[in-house]
């Protein structure tokens, strides 16, 4: 709430001292009284929600005066920056990538994450974790999607606290000879000590990739195939250190402090031992928020353990939840960490009750049935969740699970192992080949499950009301086949007739929409006419590159529910409820005394706009991304001189006629 609703400071803190007066208040003069009891209860629930509203403004950045959103013209002008990179993110084909701190903003003390992206032909070695730089230049704002139902990557990074980009190159760079070794300077060394270990053992590359994000966690180097054939086995879970991994360290420790003596002292030692190896591998694995997740959670049964309880796993899960948001409440919009959590729910209500289903005598059926039923419950609690944000269904997980997850304990045992020995001094040869052995064995499988795309279902639309109705059915369901009632049997029946209601009506609203879209494409124009389902598609290519253009296109499709009823190379004219865009381009030439609606420039045509505007008479000018940058800021001034519109879908995104 207190993410999508602003709430003044002061109040939030004054509706706290006035909740806590009032439970005092209650507590020593009405705790006699019956009649005051549910008064109580709902004054610690609203309490209860205060804290998590003044908890998520404490750790906005608009909270902290020294945050750089706090500078003025931070954005517009450029300024002294002095940085520590904190961590390394994958490349792209035209930059190295860091998140980066910021400490001082000409010379003034200033704090604040942003992402720094540095010209991967300028600078030889990447740079370390924790260097210290200083470079003059520009921030630029995350910007928001340039084309319609794209992903948003700027409200992504806000999530995460980054506001800001930096573009620069390494001549613009003065970097410090001392390093800021710190906690995460030390994590990055001690990984960048287990890789170059596996790489002096001759450690294949794919294999490599897969072990460090296996083990570790960091996906950086893996390549774009490889988490094609995970994604579309259903094992790109096991990509992300999570449960599986922190469970196993966990079993892993116990088993070797087992000969400590379970008296006071020893279990202690214990206790202090398992929780600070969870602690350190959460580390080393990046912090991510499914690593945060499983460290704590695993710590409390840890805990649990040592106190001689049995541990309710409902309430360590709850409780690891209000932690975690309490220390970073940004993790409740990271998509692993919803994941992971709903995969685990589901896992803990669901699954005893499909292992009722079959119960087999034979332990080895037992194992692999114990398997299938934790891969179905997991699926079924992250089914709706997954489409909703990939939209798409790996129809095999299941066949992927059964044979993947006995090969991934062995795995483990070796890449444990193999990490330790690495991270103190070297792992043995034998053991990193046995290592390497098993991931590309498990590579193969992997890819070999993935190749039957026929069982992959991609495309599927489904809205966020959608997403809620499924839950409320899937819950509704189970609660009914748990504990069958004739109330609970109408609450599925009304459940499922609702989310059918919600698809009617959004394929009713979808039916309805009319829309001309212009696309923002580096080097290409695209264009869509979209009545109803049915959409035209003007191209400058009849066969449109199979990047970005086609990538863009399948989103809008699957948003809107379209489909395509006819594709075709751009004309003069394209008509639009009465409307006409004439477009421009340097093959075309002018028409006069047309007075178009719109006129679209494209492809850096070479023409006088000042004069092409004063015989065309245009009410818009459109500049779409085929355009080179330079030529636009004139047409600009062409268009602000004669006070006709103008939009430039490189700065503004698309441009829509409804």
């Amino acid at each position: 709430m207190s993410h999508y609703i602003f709430l003044p400071t002061k109040y939030i803190f004054v509706a706290i001292l006035l909740s806590l007066i009032g439970i005092g208040a209650q507590y020593f003069f009405l705790k006699k009284n019956k009649k005051a009891a549910p008064l109580f209860g709902i004054i610690i629930l609203f309490l209860a929600g205060l804290i998590g509203v003044s908890t998520q403004r404490i750790h906005s950045d608009s909270f902290r005066e020294s945050h750089y959103l706090q500078v003025k013209n931070v954005f517009e002008q450029e300024k002294t920056y002095t940085l520590i990179i904190r961590e390394k993110l994958k490349k792209t084909s035209f930059s190295d990538r860091y998140v980066a701190i910021i400490t001082h903003i000409n010379n003034e003390n200033k704090s604040g994450k942003i992402v720094l992206n540095i010209n991967n032909d300028s600078i030889e070695n990447a740079l370390e974790v924790g260097s210290l730089l200083q470079l003059k230049t520009s921030l630029h704002r995350n910007t928001s999607p340039k084309n319609p139902y794209q992903f948003d990557y700027g409200k992504y990074l806000e999530n995460k606290h980054i506001y800001g980009q930096m573009y620069t190159s390494s001549d613009e760079i003065k970097i410090a000879k001392q390093l800021k070794k710190d906690l995460w300077y030390y994590s990055d060394a001690l990984r960048t000590r287990i890789l170059k270990n596996l790489q002096h053992h001759n450690f294949n590359d794919e294999e490599l990739q897969v072990a460090m994000a296996l083990i570790l966690g960091q996906q950086q180097e893996i390549s774009p195939t490889i988490i094609k054939d995970y994604q579309y086995a259903g094992a790109v879970h096991i990509l992300s250190v999570s449960g599986l991994h922190i469970g196993f360290i966990l079993m892993f420790m116990t088993l070797v402090l087992k000969p400590i003596p379970n008296n006071k002292k020893g279990s202690w030692i214990k206790l202090f031992i398992i929780l600070t190896s969870l602690i350190l591998f959460g580390i080393l694995a990046g912090l991510a928020p499914s690593v945060v997740r499983s460290v704590t959670m695993f710590s409390f049964i840890a805990i649990g353990n040592h106190l001689r309880r049995s541990v309710n796993i409902y309430h360590t899960l709850i409780v690891s939840i209000l932690i975690i948001l309490l220390i970073e409440p940004s993790f409740l919009f990271d998509v692993g960490f919803q994941l992971s959590y709903l995969a685990l729910f589901f896992i803990i209500w669901l699954q005893p009750m499909l292992s009722l289903l079959y119960q087999p005598k034979n332990k080895l059926t037992k194992y692999f049935w114990d398997i299938l039923t934790v891969s179905f419950a997991a699926q079924i609690g992250t089914l709706s969740l997954s489409i909703y944000y990939f939209h798409q269904f790996p129809g095999l997980f299941f066949i992927t699970n059964i044979i993947v997850i006995p090969l991934l304990g062995v795995i483990m045992v070796f890449g444990v192992l193999v990490m330790l020995c690495a991270a103190v001094y070297d792992a043995p040869q034998f053991l990193s080949q046995l290592f390497e052995w098993s991931i590309y064995f498990l590579n193969k499988i992997i890819h070999s499950i993935a190749s039957f795309e026929q069982f992959i279902i991609r495309d599927i639309p489904f809205h966020f009301f959608m997403l809620v109705s499924a839950y409320i059915s899937i819950i509704c369901m189970v609660l009914w086949i748990k504990k069958p009632n004739f109330n609970k049997l109408v609450g599925v029946l009304t459940s499922i007739i609702v989310m059918q209601a919600g698809c009617i009506y959004m394929n009713w609203q979808d039916s309805n929409i009319s829309e001309l879209i212009v696309f923002h494409l580096p080097k290409e124009t695209l264009i869509t006419v979209k009545h109803g389902i049915h959409c035209k598609v003007y191209c400058s290519t009849i066969t449109t590159k199979e990047n970005k253009a086609k990538s863009n296109l399948n989103t809008y499709l699957l948003s809107t529910n379209g489909i395509i009823k006819r594709k075709q190379s751009l004309k003069n004219f394209i008509y639009y409820k009465g409307k006409r865009i004439f477009v421009l381009d340097s093959a075309k030439q002018l028409i006069p005394n047309i007075n178009p609606d719109v006129l679209l420039l494209t492809q850096s045509t070479k023409v006088n706009l000042d004069r092409v505007l004063m015989e065309l008479k245009p009410k818009m000018v459109v500049a779409d991304g085929s355009n080179f940058r330079s030529i636009q800021q004139t047409w600009k001034k062409s268009c602000d001189k004669q006070k006709i519109p103008f939009h430039m879908t490189r700065e503004k995104g698309f441009y829509m006629l409804k």
